[in-house]
């Protein structure tokens, strides 16, 4: 799937650097063009792999390129009196080799969450590909004012886009790291598993190994459907990957055989439970899925038909949707197999409830929670990240 992807604010520019990081190293080519737009002159210049004249600020006559803070308000602002520059750094793309835009923020600060809903609304009117958005909550010890931005932020965003997809930092947040650390290990999370999912099908298979059942672009696209919100699972086991010789295939009969393929089956379907069944990107009732897919990787012999129908007719029963795609990515030099489901336009979030509750409260006590905020604050700007 190739996407123009636009990194907005702090935390989308530095999820956008560490794609254009994955797609150099894996050669995916998921990437057809990459704009980074931030408020702040120094976050954009932390960059490492965006390119220099693809990187926008925007604001300066408002913030003065010192960034919108916690004020979702001053994003909003700065993104629609620059959209034009914006604009410009999206037309240096081709748009023919682009299936879809994908907006990246963090919804819990102030230029994302204020900004990315904007630009979101603004793409839907000049282009006929999708416009999703992939928006990153704040932890909930980040707390009241940022979740207060989350919640509004992510009914704006979500209103705008053909599908929002959502990361959740507090279920992937763990304890003892600084704030710097906590945010890389999250940002390799996101991208790990956003971009196993974009990048099926775009890399060329080895030899004559390729896919029973592909799963490409279009396939995604009618999985995302055009309202909602999606949620991804990702769950993988390390494998032998020993090339056999003539000798060892046909060794044992067809015994052997079977085993094998008896192996493989259930390690499909053991991966898919635990991807459905474990830790989502969005936590979220699996039984309120409207669109579901399954895509499973690894190596060609790692890999078979009837353990992917199997998962699929597993998915089918536990998210009770008739809408479920399914298919393999065989992966020749892989050394793992993986399985990735898309839950998408899922309505029973408790975590989005959670946030709209912690908004209310926010604003019964907003100067309050302005000032214990601020010493976190500086923390954020300190370590380069102002999700």
């Amino acid at each position: 799937m190739k996407l123009a992807m636009i990194g907005f604010g702090q935390a989308g520019g530095k999820i956008l650097d560490r794609f254009l990081e994955y797609d150099s190293t894996r050669g995916t080519g998921i990437i057809g063009h990459a704009v980074a737009v931030n408020t702040a002159k120094a976050d954009l210049m932390g960059l490492d792999f965006v390119p220099d004249e693809n990187r926008v600020l925007i604001g300066q006559s408002v913030v003065k390129g010192h960034g919108a803070g916690t004020e979702p308000e001053l994003g909003e602002r700065c993104a629609r009196e620059d959209m034009e520059e914006v604009q410009t750094a999206i037309d240096q793309m081709t748009s023919s080799e682009i299936d879809a835009f994908i907006i990246m923020a963090g919804l819990g600060g102030g230029t994302g969450s204020g900004g990315a809903p904007v630009l979101a609304e603004h793409l839907q009117r000049l282009y006929v590909e999708p416009v999703y958005g992939l928006g990153i909550l704040p932890a909930r010890d980040e707390g009241g004012i940022y979740n207060r931005n989350a919640a509004r932020s992510f009914q704006k965003f979500a209103e705008n886009v053909d599908n929002l997809l959502g990361f959740d930092n507090d279920a992937f947040k763990t304890g003892g790291e600084s704030l710097g650390e906590g945010y890389t290990e999250i940002n390799e999370e996101i991208v790990s598993r956003f971009g196993a999912l974009f990048s099926a099908g775009e890399v060329e298979a080895l030899g004559d190994q390729v896919a029973e059942s592909v799963v490409d672009a279009s396939e995604i696209i009618n999985t995302l459907g055009e309202h909602g919100i999606t949620s991804v699972g990702y769950a993988s086991e390390e494998v032998e990957n020993e090339e056999k010789g003539l000798l060892d295939r046909f060794r044992g009969g067809n015994d052997s055989g079977l085993d094998d393929a008896g192996d493989a089956t259930n390690r499909i379907t053991s991966l898919v439970r635990r991807a459905t069944l474990g830790k989502l990107t969005l936590q979220c009732e699996v039984d309120s899925t409207e669109r579901a897919l399954l895509l499973v990787s690894g190596p060609p012999e790692a890999i078979n038909r009837k353990g992917v129908d199997k998962a699929r007719k597993w998915l089918e029963n536990t998210t009770q949707c008739m809408e479920v795609r399914a298919g393999d990515y065989p992966l020749p030099n892989e050394d793992k197999v993986a399985a990735i489901v898309v839950l998408s336009g899922v309505t029973d979030v408790p975590r989005v409830k959670e946030m709209q509750r912690m908004a209310i409260e926010a604003e019964e006590n907003v100067e309050q929670l302005r000032a214990q905020s601020k010493e976190d604050l500086d923390k954020l700007i300190e370590y380069g990240d102002d999700e």
